[in-house]
């Protein structure tokens, strides 16, 4: 298992170079990046955008007209070679490409074009966000799509089955961003209810508060969220679960313990629940990979809540490029390492899988 892990751990690094390479040459492509942005700015607050040019004096007189960026016709040249040089862009590109290698080795994302803050400090106040939103709704699912698989699985083909598999694939129809609407229109002051806040991790005077109060007011923020991002999720694990208890009830030791006189309840819980729940606990760290890579983003720029997938928006909407790159280093790595962490785990709960020789 150890030179398992080490030729993944080994892969980790060429997955990384070649996410990050394809991306970083199809944002140059993309039109209307940061210089772009600011000349937009220019053609309407001139004063306002020179003074955000650090250290850089430019004159303002109409000259000639550009065609290197579209809507620079009239601004000075000098201007525009200004921006480029507060941007990075007075390299040529395979300099820069380079040189965002070699940071991103050394664990250096950067600095955003905007905040003036580093990358790597926005992306360690922003992750808490985005894991706990993560964690919270994977454990309401397995809270709630365990019990209900192993009900359906008792009860296959009753009137319960039918109607909460009715239930659960319809939720799993339903998009977590559709779902996060109705929620903040029936519960957050939209035309029904004012129960829960519209936006926000905290309160304002979360500071003021004891700590039951900050308790209390985190689940009152995070209840919404939640909800929204965990509707989609229970469908695969429910079906999961059933189909897991189910394969196993039809096994010769459930039919041997049952002769024993063992009751149903022994049965289920003492030999069946077990080995059930072997693939159902093993595939946790891709259902995390799965809740923060397709809904989450979302569900945080509806309710505003500060997570990576709120500041990664941001960024691609202002063409934060160290940002952009910065955010997608961190959930490519996360990525690989959860999935490395699944494959551990399928090891341990079923000694029987061995990832070398299947390697071989």
């Amino acid at each position: 298992m150890a030179r398992y892990i080490l030729k993944r751990l080994a892969l980790i690094v060429p997955t990384l170079l070649g996410i990050i390479t394809v991306n970083f040459f199809l944002v140059q492509l993309a039109p209307g990046g940061p210089v772009d942005q600011m000349i937009a700015n220019i053609s309407g607050e001139a004063v306002s955008v020179t003074s955000r040019i650090a250290g850089t004096a430019v004159d303002q007189s109409i000259s000639e007209p550009t065609t290197q960026y579209a809507g620079a016709d009239g601004i000075d040249p000098a201007m525009i070679k200004a921006l480029e040089k507060q941007f990075g862009f007075d390299r040529p590109l395979h300099e820069r490409y380079f040189q965002l290698l070699w940071n991103y080795l050394r664990f250096d994302l950067g600095e955003s074009y905007y905040q003036n803050r580093r990358v790597a400090d926005l992306v360690i106040e922003r992750f808490p966000v985005s894991i706990s939103l993560g964690l919270w709704s994977m454990l309401l699912t397995y809270l709630i799509s365990i019990p209900l698989g192993v009900a359906k699985a008792v009860r296959d083909g009753s009137h319960f089955d039918v109607w909460t598999s009715a239930a659960i694939f319809m939720g799993y129809a339903t998009p977590g961003f559709m779902f996060a609407i109705l929620l903040i229109v029936v519960f957050a002051g939209g035309s029904y209810y004012d129960l829960f806040p519209l936006k926000g991790l905290v309160s304002e005077n979360f500071s003021e508060m004891s700590w039951p109060g900050k308790i209390a007011d985190y689940f009152w923020h995070m209840t919404l969220p939640v909800a929204a991002l965990t509707i989609g999720s229970f469908a695969t694990l429910t079906m999961l679960t059933k189909n897991s208890f189910i394969e196993e009830l039809s096994k010769q030791f459930v039919l041997t313990a049952r002769a024993k006189g063992l009751d149903e309840r022994r049965v289920l819980y003492g030999h069946v629940f077990r080995n059930a729940m072997l693939v159902v606990v093993a595939g946790f760290p891709a259902a995390l990979i799965g809740v923060l890579f397709t809904g989450a983003m979302l569900i945080e720029v509806i309710f505003s809540l500060n997570g990576l997938g709120l500041l990664g928006f941001e960024a691609t909407l202002t063409r934060d490029y160290p940002i952009i790159f910065g955010t997608l280093y961190v959930f490519t790595l996360v990525g690989l390492l959860l999935h490395l962490i699944g494959d551990i785990i399928y090891t341990l709960v079923d000694p029987r899988i061995d990832f070398e020789t299947r390697g071989a």
